[in-house]
Formats: structure tokens, C-alpha cells, sequence
């Protein structure tokens, strides 16, 4: 009985070493593969002393100091990780527990004794390492890549079972005495651990949901400002026409003013002049889509009585994808115009101020704009409770994300000024 109490013993221990180091995040090498190799050799060595020189139960009680915390050790001298490692040693422990249940269904359906429970141990061990190995671990280890507040999470139940085990099996026995709060334990524990699942599980549904809606509303910003190029690059395009047929035109002309009709002439003036105004395209930069999206919202402050003053120097191509900065450029100064007209509608200047250029390889903008109202903000970002109203400050926001950028929203002497660095 005790060889096989002592294989089942080796068998576990091994498990647990093993799964161990396959949950932890380690880029295993040669070297360290051997070192681990003699690291389980010598923990087993140190439980085979403790039981045979001085007693199997000393050496149940002292396990978690001859092997766990040695173990935890070890994994993070190979992984610098101190929390996964010790979360790894406490899952592999907790998935222990998988083979022994196994062992316990075996011997209640064909009645079987403490012998045949220990076997089937034994026999379920390697293949239920290979498996978990296989599948479990490789999910394991990404989890070491969340952020602490993640691992926590997942290392709550593993950690708690850990716990309740010792202090109910090992260092006392009030699992076997049946004790109702120590038996209706895990059971608790499994219901909270369930309602913490749904609850996460909706926020990051909600969270999910909000981030798709996002994206929704930047797509179609997305679209609409490729149109808007589209249809400035035709208005471009007439006007090259406008200057191709600027001969015929004068012919036209000359024809009128020999014949002597002096209003025809100045009609088709006229017509001819209302076309090139409106295909017309200020420059502002070298930049073609930059350039466009300025002229767009120029024409449009003017035409309500807005000042604007753009000066950018932005050359023809930047590290800033034409979609980004269609959408950021657009998207501030639509909320820049927005404000303007309110400011108009009370009587107020409304004045837009544009500066966008590039340095060391980054692009600089800053919008200044008049306000007519406080902002509220939150976390430094402008937020608003009108409907529909604020995603294009969660798009201007998106965007600086991407590339890692810094934006700068603050309102100074009644003026709100927007800086983004991308």
C-alpha cells in the first residue's frame, strides 16, 4: 500500500511541476528546460526526506514549503513574472484535481477501494497532462500578457480552492466531518464566481457594443470625407477644363464686342465667372487631401460669416494615412464651425484659427476656436449629453490612439483650443 501510496504521491507531484511550468509565460530553452528538470528531481528528493525521516503527515502539511513555494520560485527566476508564477503553481494545483475526481467516479461506479483509486490516478495522469498541455496551456499563458487586475481575476478561484483545501483536508478535517459551512463552501464560491462572470461578461458586452457603434460612426466619416475629396477633385479637374477652353471663351468674346453685343458678352462674363468660383479650390499646403478638406470649410465659414485664418504648411506626403486625416481634420473643424455659429447666432465674434505643419517626422495641429459656452470635460475630454452630439471628439480621439499620439482639449479667455501631435 505504501509503494503505491508513494508512486501516486511521484505521479501528482510531477503533474503539478509539469503544468506548472506550462501555464507560466517562460521562452523555454535548453538550459533552462535542465535546469527545471533538476529542480523537480531535487523537490521530489526533499518530499521522499521529509516522509520517510520524519512522518507522511509532516510532509502533507509541509508541502506547500518543500514544493509550492520553491516551485513559484523557480518559474519566476526563468519568466520575471512573480504573479503568474505563483497563479500558475496554484492552477496546476487546482487542476490536480480533475484526475483525483476521476479516480473517485471509477471506483463509485464499479466499487473499488483507497487502491483502485490511487491507480486509476496513476493511469489518468499522463493523459490528462497531454491534454492540458495541449489545449489548456496555451490560453493560460496568454493571460499572463492582461494587465494585473485581469490575472487577479483569473487566479481567484485557483487561489481560493488552494486555501479551502489545505484548511479543511490538510490542517484540519472538517471537509470529512462534514462540517455544512466548510461542504457548502465551493458551492458559494462557484455561485459568486458565476454572477461575477455575467456581470463582466455585460460590461464588456456594453463595452463591445460601444466600441462598434464607434467605429460605425467613423466609417461613415470615413466615407463622407473620401466623397467630399472626390468631388473637390473633380472641381479641380473643371477647372483645369475652365483653362483648357479659356480660347474658345475669349473667341466667344471677341466675336460679341466686334458685333457689338457688349450685354451678351458681359452675361456669358458672368456665367463663365459663377463656374470657376464654384469649382474654385483655395491652396493652402501641399498636401492634396489636407488642402481640400481646409478649402471645403473655408468656403463654408465665410459663406455663414466666420472669419478663418489657415496657415499650414504640410508637404504633399506624411506618415498620417489620408483617411486619418481627412477624418481628423474634418471632424475638428466641424465642431470648431459648430461653435462659430453659435457664437454668430448670439451676436458674438466667430473666428477660426488653423495651424498644421510637420516636424521631425510628426504632424502638428491646433485649432482655436471662438466658444460660446463652458465645457464640461471628463478626464480632459469634452463630453456632451446631446444625442447624436461628441462622436466627433471619440473619432479625434481614436485616431490620436492609433499613432499613439498626444491630443490637448482646454477652453482659455472664452476660446477652445484643440492640439493634437500625431
Amino acid at each position: 500500500m505504501n509503494v503505491v501510496y508513494l508512486l501516486n504521491h511521484t505521479f501528482v507531484g510531477i503533474f503539478g511541476m509539469v503544468l506548472s511550468a506550462a501555464f507560466c509565460d517562460v521562452a523555454w530553452t535548453r538550459r533552462k528546460r535542465c535546469i527545471f528538470l533538476g529542480g523537480m528531481v531535487l523537490l521530489l528528493l526533499l518530499q521522499g526526506i521529509v516522509y520517510f525521516f520524519v512522518s507522511a503527515d509532516l510532509a502533507r502539511c509541509l508541502y506547500p514549503i518543500t514544493t509550492h513555494v520553491p516551485l513559484m520560485i523557480i518559474l519566476y527566476f526563468f519568466s520575471k513574472k512573480w504573479l503568474w508564477s505563483v497563479i500558475s503553481v496554484f492552477t496546476a494545483y487546482l487542476c490536480c484535481q480533475i484526475r483525483r475526481w476521476i479516480a473517485l467516479l471509477v471506483i463509485a461506479v464499479f466499487s473499488g477501494g483507497v487502491a483502485m483509486q490511487r491507480i486509476t490516478e496513476m493511469i489518468v495522469t499522463l493523459p490528462l497532462l497531454l491534454f492540458l498541455v495541449r489545449f489548456a496551456a496555451p490560453s493560460m499563458r496568454s493571460v499572463a500578457h492582461y494587465s494585473v487586475p485581469v490575472q487577479c481575476q483569473f487566479g481567484f478561484i485557483p487561489v481560493l480552492y488552494y486555501g479551502f483545501d489545505y484548511l479543511t483536508s490538510v490542517y484540519t478535517n472538517l471537509l470529512l466531518e462534514g462540517t455544512l459551512v466548510a461542504v457548502e463552501f465551493m458551492p458559494f464560491v462557484c455561485c459568486v464566481a458565476y454572477l461575477m462572470f455575467i456581470l463582466h461578461n455585460s460590461a464588456a458586452e456594453r463595452t463591445r457594443s460601444q466600441l462598434e457603434q464607434a467605429q460605425d460612426v467613423l466609417n461613415v466619416q470615413i466615407a463622407q470625407a473620401v466623397r467630399e475629396i472626390e468631388t473637390l477633385r473633380e472641381s479641380q479637374q473643371n477647372a483645369k477644363m475652365h483653362r483648357h477652353d479659356l480660347r474658345h471663351h475669349l473667341q466667344y468674346l471677341s466675336a460679341c464686342i466686334e458685333n457689338g453685343k457688349m450685354q451678351q458678352a458681359q452675361t456669358y462674363i458672368r456665367e463663365i465667372c459663377s463656374e470657376i468660383e464654384a469649382d474654385k479650390v483655395t491652396v493652402f499646403c501641399e498636401n492634396e487631401a489636407a488642402n481640400l478638406i481646409f478649402s471645403v470649410y473655408a468656403r463654408r465659414a465665410e459663406s455663414q460669416g466666420i472669419l478663418v485664418k489657415i496657415n499650414a504648411v504640410v508637404s504633399r506626403v506624411i506618415l498620417v494615412s489620408e483617411s486619418d486625416l481627412c477624418v481628423l481634420l474634418s471632424n475638428a473643424l466641424e465642431n470648431a464651425l459648430h461653435a462659430c455659429q453659435r457664437c454668430r447666432d448670439k451676436g458674438m465674434p466667430a473666428v477660426i484659427e488653423v495651424d498644421a505643419y510637420e516636424e521631425n517626422w510628426k504632424f502638428f495641429l491646433q485649432i482655436i476656436n471662438s466658444c460660446d459656452a463652458d465645457v464640461l470635460f471628463t478626464n480632459g475630454i469634452p463630453v456632451t449629453d446631446k444625442p447624436g452630439h461628441g462622436m466627433g471628439v471619440r473619432s479625434i480621439c481614436a485616431i490620436v490612439e492609433r499613432y499613439n499620439g498626444i491630443s490637448t482639449f482646454l477652453i482659455e479667455e472664452g476660446q477652445f483650443i484643440l492640439r493634437v501631435s500625431l
